[in-house]
């Protein structure tokens, strides 16, 4: 088949789907993780160590990499597969997200967003046009349509009239989009469109049925993680579910716990991304596998490196035979005291892997039936 969704098999005690998503880099095992390579990188980490710990697909975003390096590299380079020597495949997203955190520096007008950088405070003006043009430098296997990101405090008028405008760039951004695909750096290249409409389950079916006329080869069900409780964003992708086209895959954007990731899985979600692993990293705090029951909440635990009673633990950071079976907690634990900068570097493995780890085990759950 062409470029898309294959699916090999759905649960029979839930809506989770277990398949093969074909994109011009490669093959990726669904459901998936997406490790956020935000400016070309994961924090600490390099395309080899991605390699290495077996990910199969990174996220980087359009509105950094327009900022820095910018365009002009990025075209010198012929796209971001050859500047960060990743050769898997690649999403960006539109950087609607990025402008929508920039609440007091950006202005939405129906052309765009108009905004000011967070580097230098220079003038930017972001169309569904121009994010398209950037994403297609970048050459992206998965591009995202320019939306508008609606805060959970919307207004019913504002949010009725935010993702009609969303719809309407979507257009905007699907007609670009398609009319440059031949002059881009991935002529394989797919395009998303992404749900929004808060916790309004109406307002999210209606625009689900809007992007479904429009057409697009993958649905994102975005701003559900922007401050919504756990249990409002799981109804509204349940309520999805039978709206969304069952062909196509869908991806649950931004912030997931493992837990969350669980629950969502079963609602239909095909793919999704999250900081946490990375972010946490840094600050110490690792995830760890308890038992291999992914039904319950407490598969899971956290711990904090920082804590003393790990200063002599000399459990190995993993059982197996890579790189991180080297060290034990209690090294980890005085990297993180004397600030050593490889104890970012192992905790950010630590965490990745665990992620990665965790979508091998919820893919084997689904075809053993267990989820």
């Amino acid at each position: 088949m062409s470029n898309g969704l294959e699916i090999i098999k759905k649960s029979e005690i839930s809506s989770a789907r277990r398949g093969v998503l074909k994109t011009a880099h490669g093959d990726i095992q669904t459901p998936f993780f997406m490790p956020i390579a935000t400016k070309g990188a994961v924090k600490t980490l390099s395309s080899a160590d991605m390699e290495k710990l077996g990910a199969e697909i990174l996220l980087s975003n359009t509105y950094h990499l327009y900022l820095k390096p910018g365009v002009d590299v990025m075209r010198a380079y012929g796209g971001l597969h050859k500047f960060m020597d990743w050769y898997g495949p690649i999403l960006t997203d539109s950087g609607g997200y990025q402008v929508f955190s920039l609440s007091e520096r950006r202005k939405i007008t129906e052309e765009g967003v108009e905004f000011a950088s967070h580097i230098d405070g220079s003038k930017h003006l972001l169309t569904p046009e121009k994010s398209m043009d950037i994403q297609q430098v970048l050459g992206s296997d998965i591009v995202m349509a320019f939306d508008e990101c609606t805060p959970p405090d919307y207004d019913e008028k504002a949010l009725n009239n935010s993702v009609d405008r969303t719809v309407r760039w979507a257009e905007r951004s699907k007609k670009h989009f398609e009319q440059n695909i031949g002059s881009s750096n991935n002529s394989g290249a797919m395009l998303f469109g992404i749900n929004q409409g808060a916790t309004d389950e109406a307002l999210r079916i209606k625009h689900a049925e809007d992007l479904k006329q429009i057409g697009f080869d993958g649905y994102a069900i975005g701003g559900l993680s922007v401050g919504e409780p756990f249990e409002e964003a799981c109804k509204i992708v349940a309520a999805l579910h039978p709206v969304l086209p069952a062909d196509k895959p869908r991806y649950f954007m931004g912030g997931a716990k493992p837990h969350e990731i669980v629950e969502y899985v079963k609602r239909g979600v095909d793919m999704m991304d999250c900081v946490l692993p990375s972010r946490n990293a840094r600050h110490g705090l690792l995830y760890r596998f308890v038992h291999d029951d992914l039904n319950r909440p407490d598969f899971y635990e956290t711990i904090h490196i920082t804590n003393s009673k790990y200063a002599n633990d000399q459990t190995k950071l993993s059982s197996d035979d890579g790189e991180l079976s080297r060290y034990t907690f209690g090294y980890l634990h005085h990297l993180f005291d004397v600030q050593e900068m490889l104890g970012y570097r192992l905790a950010t493995l630590v965490n990745i892997k665990f992620y990665l780890q965790l979508m091998e085990k919820i893919r084997a759950a689904i075809e053993s039936g267990a989820l």
